[in-house]
């Protein structure tokens, strides 16, 4: 129902502007204004750090509602309370209310913009105390960006995607992505290149946003994080990352200093609460090992990652590269050893990929395959995929010295016969669309 509810807006396909969510909202008695926003911008790493605020906010004993996209397998996954997806009963509720809020003379909604206005009215109905809010797309035009005092911007990063909607130059991107900030909040901002940041910065500094700009977190030799805050009144936090990468010392020092920004403005949240927050995180389909139980009952191990952009792509190669080193952490070293694989992971990989049309798809190959790699190609059922043989060019092209490059119909067929391969590590990536198939399909034990 709720699948068939959302399908007749999908054929409006993405078309960014406020005027259609602002008139929406306003038939539903704007409820985006009963509820307090962090609201989250970046090209990589937005979904993790909504998911750490959340899971802190969680922790110190707030009701929080969670709007992320796109989803892995379930609808669902998008709205949450305290990390509980909603039910799809009132999910369906929530979209029969939306709908009937569409004025017939009004220009028709997007799917995004119908999904979204749906979040903001059940948050509201819930009387969460705050919500933590991703942007979609870009940031300036996008249908989360209706709230004129947010608690507490962020934009995590900033690199050349969508560039088709959101403009040609990285200068153009970081405009779109500035316009989540607002007149007097503050902005946590992350590592951007120079170019966005001089974009970015001039932004903030326009609208006389207090500017937060941490450093990534330390990495102690048993594992453990360390942030510092650059206030003094904020003390040390040494801290447990349950997402794997290099990277998510980045990402949880944005959520830390993010919620220290709450702190100062009468949220209550300890130190310990964002110790546990933190550790209790989750974010799935994102440098995740797991279990796949083959059909012939046997069972392998893979990692799995969306890495469906070149920044994207360049964090994933940086990890597969850190667990081939022969010095890896004591947390590190753990982390792979309770999937039985035997460290360092050193030798060729494994890639099970997939692509949509609208991608970088020679500059991700860049940043993943090395010389006797071997690669398996697959199509994105029920999205605008690149066919695997066009793929196939194109990665031949980048990196001619692969092992092997095959082409399916399917991906059930490509797990089987790349599980073959003798490898050390198996990795499927190249769109979160296909990481849901994945999920949706397989039997597959996440630990």
């Amino acid at each position: 129902m709720i699948a068939q509810r959302l399908e007749q807006y999908g054929r409006f396909g993405i078309h960014l502007g406020l005027e259609r969510i602002q008139s929406l909202l306003a038939a539903l008695e704007n409820p985006q204004l009963q509820v307090p926003v962090v609201h989250v911008a970046g090209t990589n790493g937005k979904g993790s750090v909504c998911a750490y605020v959340a899971s802190i906010l969680t922790e110190a004993g707030y009701r929080v509602g969670r709007y992320t996209s796109p989803h892995l397998v379930s609808w669902c996954e998008r709205i949450c309370i305290n990390n509980q997806a909603i039910a799809p009963a009132d999910l369906d509720r929530t979209l029969a209310q939306v709908e009937s809020a569409i004025a017939a003379h009004d220009e028709t909604p997007t799917q995004f913009e119908v999904f979204t206005a749906a979040a903001w009215l059940y948050f509201a109905q819930q009387s969460v105390d705050i919500a933590v809010i991703e942007v979609g797309l870009g940031g300036r035009l996008d249908a989360t960006n209706v709230v004129d005092q947010p608690l507490v911007t962020a934009i995590v990063s900033l690199s050349r995607e969508h560039w088709q909607r959101l403009g040609p130059t990285l200068a153009d991107i970081a405009r779109e992505k500035a316009g989540i900030l607002k007149s007097h909040r503050p902005a946590v901002i992350g590592p951007l290149p120079d170019e966005a940041e001089a974009v970015v910065l001039a932004r903030a500094i326009a609208l006389d946003c207090p500017i937060i700009r941490p450093q990534p977190a330390e990495l102690s030799r048993e594992g453990f994080a360390i942030y510092s805050s650059n206030s003094p009144q904020h003390s040390t936090i040494r801290y447990s990352l349950p997402l794997p990468g290099r990277h998510q010392l980045t990402n949880s020092a944005i959520a830390i200093a993010a919620v220290h920004s709450l702190r100062e403005q009468g949220w209550q949240v300890s130190d310990q609460a964002m110790i546990d927050g933190i550790a209790r995180a989750r974010w799935r389909g994102r440098l995740q090992w797991l279990r796949w139980h083959a059909p012939d009952k046997n069972q392998f191990v893979w990692l799995v990652d969306g890495a469906h952009n070149p920044a994207a792509a360049t964090v994933l190669r940086d990890y597969v590269d850190a667990i081939a080193q022969p010095n890896l952490s004591v947390a590190l070293h753990q982390s792979l050893d309770q999937w039985g694989l035997s460290v360092p992971l050193q030798g060729p990989t494994t890639w099970l990929m997939g692509m949509l049309t609208t991608k970088d798809h020679a500059d991700v190959f860049e940043a993943l395959l090395k010389p006797g790699d071997r690669l398996h190609l697959v199509p994105v059922p029920d999205h605008s995929s690149m066919t695997p043989i066009a793929l196939r060019e194109i990665a031949l092209r980048v990196c001619p010295e692969l092992a092997a490059c095959t082409t399916y119909e399917n991906l059930d067929t490509a797990l089987q016969v790349a599980t073959l391969d003798r490898t050390p590590l198996k990795v499927l990536c190249g769109s979160l669309y296909l990481v849901g198939h994945f999920f949706h399909t397989q039997t597959v034990d996440e630990g």
